[in-house]
């Protein structure tokens, strides 16, 4: 199996929006539009084996010291091999390319975050996220993600 992480690229919208949604329509990723996905896809991170998307993560700045991880996710099959984590360490990188000294992840996965190298904080050390998206959510007054935060070095 050679499993590659790269920059998406306009070619990837689709295979992008059928990862992402077959996760939004379970509750466990916020859905993203075509159109969204195109505007942003030089914030995105994929993995792919053989040509075929299997794995994305996208980095979103909130500010001028912190980014979020967001639409993390792999193809049926794939969890438990080390590819969640390849991503993480490609979006790490990214986000020091960028000068960036803090990431931060709202997540069901606290043990894979725990395992990449973040700890669990209080959601509202982040008022960047609160007033950039979770002003907009149906969970915002009853969100059950966990907030997660690894300072880089």
């Amino acid at each position: 199996m050679t499993i590659t992480c790269r920059k998406a690229r306009a070619a990837d919208v689709e295979a992008l929006y059928e990862l992402i949604q077959g996760y939004a329509e379970r509750g466990i990723m916020l859905p993203r539009s075509r159109e969204a996905l195109l505007r942003h896809i030089d914030s995105f991170i994929v993995a792919e084996e053989n040509g075929r998307l299997i794995g994305c993560g996208s980095l979103f700045r909130l500010g001028a010291d912190l980014v979020e991880i967001r639409s993390l996710g792999m193809a049926e099959g794939y969890k438990g091999m080390g590819l969640g984590s390849r991503l993480v360490d490609a979006l790490l990188e990214e986000a020091r390319l960028m000068g960036v000294p803090k990431v931060m992840a709202l997540t069901y996965a606290v043990d894979f975050f725990r395992k990449n190298g973040f700890n669990v904080v209080e959601k509202e050390i982040f008022p960047e996220k609160v007033w950039t998206d979770c002003v907009h959510c149906a969970k915002q007054h009853c969100c059950d993600e966990i907030a997660m935060l690894k300072l880089l070095a």
